[in-house]
């Protein structure tokens, strides 16, 4: 399937240090705040936004991980079983400014069961959310409070954040899941002689 390259690794990296700015400044500092990275590629964002706050406020970000497997409504417990991840949220979270970290916000779904997780651990004073990609198409009222690039898109799109960390490199993609399947139905006409 074709994939458009839309954010390069320099345009990652400004987007997460505007981001990171963006937490300071709404936050007044960057006292008690605390990193949540939703797994799998929310969790290396959530370091790379601390390190760069650590790097001009000159005090430690404390990061955790959330897996939202548990909570989530649109996977069955036997699918669940797969992929669940560790959680860890190194401090208590209480009376803290929460930020929750993910790549992509779509349907604001992941994020609603971000936020019932995190009441597990805590009672914040603020949960606020950065991602690197909002592409649109909510089913819930759930909004970002930090967007690296506003990319609007169809749902026969998708979107793909490649990360070192997970995937060995860092660019955001787009591809057209329409023209894929398309493509797939042709070669299998092709294939069988119809």
């Amino acid at each position: 399937m074709p994939e458009k390259v839309l954010l390069t690794p320099e345009e990652i990296a400004r987007a997460l240090a505007r981001i990171a700015h963006e937490i300071v400044e709404r936050n007044k500092g960057a006292k008690g705040i605390v990193l949540v990275g939703m797994w799998t590629r929310g969790v290396p964002l959530a370091k790379r936004i601390a390190t760069t706050i650590e790097s001009f406020e000159g005090i430690p970000i404390p990061v955790g991980a959330l897996d939202i497997g548990f909570y989530r409504d649109d996977i069955s417990k036997s699918e669940l079983k797969s992929a669940v991840q560790s959680t860890n949220i190194p401090v208590d979270i209480t009376d803290k400014h929460v930020i929750l970290v993910d790549d992509v916000l779509y349907t604001g779904r992941s994020i609603r069961a971000a936020m019932d997780a995190l009441m597990d651990f805590g009672r914040p004073k603020s949960i606020q959310l950065a991602v690197l990609i909002d592409r649109g198409h909510r089913e819930l009222p759930i909004r970002a409070d930090y967007v690296g690039k506003n990319i609007p898109s169809s749902k026969d799109e998708k979107i793909q954040v490649h990360l070192e960390e997970t995937d060995g490199i860092d660019e955001v993609a787009i591809m057209n899941l329409a023209r894929g399947r398309l493509s797939k139905e042709n070669q299998r006409s092709y294939e069988s002689g119809e």
